[in-house]
């Protein structure tokens, strides 16, 4: 048993040592001062630059913002040339013909007639139901579908990175135009004020933060500038709300009543014989109903055509023309900003000695009335022919 004794001593010496080291090690950490920051390096001294030069920067600056804002302009609108197009695909593969349909329309006509019993309602108020109705049936059918490939909220976003891109690129050869050190032009971006919607102060950001950020997303003033627009657009009733089709949806609501205030006597007569009789005569109806309804189609889908047409073009001015809701609401904003803030001259500011004096000007000569050609009031060129 004593051979034993030496090692199992050894260990347990070996096992007390180490909580003594931790604890040493655990002391000198704790004896360790507090590593103090390194100061930031200072700028170095600026360059003097002349107010002129500067003056001519930001010109540069404006004409920067606004040649970033045409590319970026294109851009957009090339996207929103085949939204257009899609949405006319769609309506006339799938919108018209389910409305012009002989069934779709004979369940236009049982809602009515729902609408009319469930509430007694006035001619107006089914006017509106109808109307909302055949608005979801666009949105679903229509706009949903093409957003799927081109949305509206997406090119709004996508434009708005592509211009600040461009006026990153334009900016970058300024400071070396002028022997502007790039710190000191740095300082200069940043107090220009690129965006302005606060408060809150965060939704501010100046010229400088918008180029050099890498997510431009990334800027709350940015995000609240595109979130802006977007609500524009929502109140504006475009992209995939139904608001700007509601009058088209109106006035097709409108001519359907008409239609069925004249055309729905087969279906009452039907409903009171009941029975088979009240079958047959139902089915004959339908049958009657369908080829008059064919005859009739085209002109409905003319009709229909032209109503869209004009909903859509509707639409399409929202999202491409009004200052607040387009998809370039976010370019023509920090362009318009930048502008303000860096007016553009068209030449060199020159400084001038002194107020030039005033040169009196001889007195012009009092011009004589010409002599009336009481002879002839033809032109000396001028021959008659006899």
């Amino acid at each position: 048993m004593k051979p034993l004794t030496k090692p199992l001593f050894a260990t347990a010496l070996v096992a007390l040592r180490i909580p003594i080291v931790l604890l040493l090690i655990g002391l000198a950490g704790c004896a360790t001062p507090e590593r103090i920051p390194e100061p930031a390096t200072p700028l170095p001294a600026p360059v003097e630059i002349p107010e002129t030069t500067w003056l001519q920067v930001d010109s540069d600056i404006g004409t920067a913002a606004l040649a970033a804002a045409s590319p970026a302009r294109h851009f957009a609108r090339v996207r929103m040339e085949r939204w257009r197009q899609l949405v006319a695909s769609r309506i006339e593969a799938d919108f018209i013909p389910w409305f012009s349909g002989y069934w779709t329309q004979q369940w236009l006509s049982a809602r009515v007639a729902w609408y009319k019993l469930s509430a007694s309602e006035e001619k107006e108020a089914v006017v509106t139901r109808l109307a909302t109705y055949l608005q979801v049936e666009f949105r679903d059918r229509v706009l949903a579908p093409v957003a799927g490939e081109i949305n509206p909220d997406v090119v709004r976003t996508e434009a708005t990175q592509y211009y600040v891109q461009s006026l990153r690129t334009e900016l970058q050869p300024i400071p070396l135009l002028y022997d502007i050190p790039p710190w000191q032009f740095d300082q200069h971006l940043k107090a220009i004020p690129a965006i302005e919607l606060a408060p809150p102060a965060a939704h501010n950001a100046s010229l400088y933060q918008l180029v050099h950020a890498g997510k431009p997303d990334s800027l709350p003033a940015y995000a609240a500038l595109l979130e802006q627009g977007r609500q524009a657009a929502i109140e504006a009733g475009a992209g995939l709300s139904t608001t700007r089709i509601s009058p088209v949806a109106r006035r097709v609501s409108e001519k359907l009543l008409e239609r069925l205030a004249i055309s729905g006597g087969a279906s009452a007569i039907s409903a009171l014989v009941g029975g088979i009789a009240g079958s047959v005569i139902s089915l004959g109806a339908a049958s009657v109903g369908i080829m008059l309804h064919e005859s009739a189609r085209e002109a409905t889908e003319v009709l229909l055509r032209e109503n869209l047409a004009a909903g859509v073009e509707d639409i399409w001015h929202s999202l491409m023309e009004d200052p607040v809701s387009s998809v370039t609401g976010g370019i023509d904003y920090l362009s318009d900003q930048i502008e303000k803030c860096c007016p553009r001259t068209f030449g060199q500011p020159v400084d001038l000695p002194g107020m030039l004096e005033e040169v009196p000007l001889a007195d012009d000569p009092v011009p004589q009335p010409a002599e009336e050609n009481t002879e002839d009031d033809e032109p000396h060129d001028f021959k008659t022919v006899d």
